[in-house]
This record gives C-alpha cells, sequence and structure tokens, in this order.
C-alpha cells in the first residue's frame, strides 16, 4: 500500500509521510469513546504538527459497527464537530483487504 484515497476520493501517496512520527488510529463516530478520542487527538496534533507528528486516521464500520456514516458524514462530523485538522482516509473494509469472507 503506497497509494491510498483520503474520504474526499482524493490519492494520497504515502512516501510523503517519509521521516515523520506517524500515529496510525481508527476512528468511529459512533464509539463510546468518540468525543475524548477526537478531543485528544485534535490536542495532541496541535501540539506536536509542527515537530513531525502525523495522525493518520482510518474509518472502519468492521469494529463493532460503530461508524456506518458514508465518507461525507465522516468528514462532516470529524471537521464540524471537533475541527479535526489530520488526514481522514477512505473508509477501510479490512476483511476485503485480508480477503476473509463474511
Amino acid at each position: 500500500l503506497s497509494c491510498l484515497q483520503d474520504v474526499k476520493g482524493n490519492d494520497v501517496d504515502l512516501s510523503q509521510y517519509k521521516g515523520k512520527v506517524l500515529l496510525i488510529v481508527n476512528v468511529a463516530s459512533k464509539c463510546g469513546l468518540t468525543n475524548s478520542n477526537y478531543n485528544e487527538l485534535s490536542q495532541l496534533y496541535g501540539k506536536y504538527k509542527d515537530q513531525g507528528l502525523e495522525i493518520l486516521a482510518f474509518p472502519c464500520n468492521q469494529f463493532g459497527a460503530q461508524e456506518p456514516g458514508n465518507n461525507e458524514q465522516i468528514l462532516e462530523f470529524a471537521c464540524t464537530r471537533f475541527k479535526a485538522e489530520y488526514p481522514i482516509f477512505d473508509k477501510l473494509d479490512i476483511k476485503k483487504m485480508l480477503g476473509v469472507d463474511e
């Protein structure tokens, strides 16, 4: 995986993050920890982004069905409600990526 899509459908070349500290997280809008997770991620990013931290947020609905929204809804939720400034990627289908049948 050298290229993925962001939540807006734009191609993202992962090589742009070479040499940076990456925090790769699964995000969900219906998780019991959503408020604290998004708030803390935004605070962390604000504090350390100038020192090379990048947070890469990957929504997925396959962990307890906690991200049922489409990409537009996810972006609206994360950026409007929580002012997320870090990259949010296309909703992942982990089972498909791993070749796991439903």
